[in-house]
């Protein structure tokens, strides 16, 4: 459930190579500065509007819309016909494809996003491959970094991978969508079309058609005037 192809539409991209002998998908992580320098040339083929910083290690392709405030450090490679709005912060080794959206104060940090895929408010994400339509709510956060020390492990009841990575985030599957204000701890792995509730705090793997819920209690009480 951890290949490449079981989580990612290989049709919806221009890099499949950055996967080729991958096992299992979040080896592509560590690889996605190297794929970018081997695969970069510099060319600004958008649009701008407003006044942006883009570095010089950068392509972005035609009919991509770049917004006022936006920062790409790079090294980048942006598709087409993508939206990147007001402030968005894209920092070294991000790969994103045609008719991507990264939205207003999103963050993003060595990623890889499929065709189609959305970021499209108030996010930070770090270390994490999004595949065909994946799609996050409005403030979803993707840590990277455990609190505690060792590798990322990713666990499936009595089976364990060391990852091998300090740094991981997440990865979701195509169509696998995270809704507002949730959290992804590190070593996330949702499957294709897996749904996060808006609010959870998550933990782990979602298996593909599954959907995660907080099923706290609220009180109502009447209002005293």
């Amino acid at each position: 459930m951890f290949h490449p192809t079981d989580l990612f539409d290989f049709r919806q991209t221009a890099h499949a190579d950055l996967f080729a002998g991958c096992t299992h998908a979040w080896e592509a992580l560590p690889r996605i500065k190297a794929y970018i320098a081997s695969q970069l040339r510099p060319e600004l083929r958008n649009t701008c509007l407003g006044r942006a910083f883009i570095g010089e290690n950068v392509f972005i392709g035609e009919g991509t819309v770049v917004e006022d405030g936006v920062m790409i450090k790079g090294p980048a490679i942006i598709g087409r016909n993508c939206q990147i709005r007001h402030n968005a912060y894209l920092r070294e080794d991000v790969l994103i494809g045609d008719n991507c959206v990264v939205g207003n104060a999103v963050e993003l940090k060595n990623v890889c996003l499929f065709n189609d895929a959305q970021v499209p408010h108030l996010s930070y994400v770090g270390d994490s491959i999004f595949g065909y339509k994946a799609h996050l709510g409005a403030g979803v956060k993707v840590s990277n970094l455990k609190l505690t020390a060792g590798n990322v492990i990713i666990s499936v009841g009595d089976q364990s991978w060391d990852t091998g990575l300090r740094k991981f985030g997440a990865l979701l599957g195509d169509h696998a969508e995270a809704g507002c204000n949730s959290v992804l701890n590190p070593g996330t792995i949702l499957g294709r079309r897996a749904l996060v509730y808006p609010g959870v705090a998550w933990r782990g793997v979602l298996a593909a058609d599954c959907i995660a819920k907080n099923r706290a209690a609220v009180e109502v009480v009447p209002r005293r005037t």
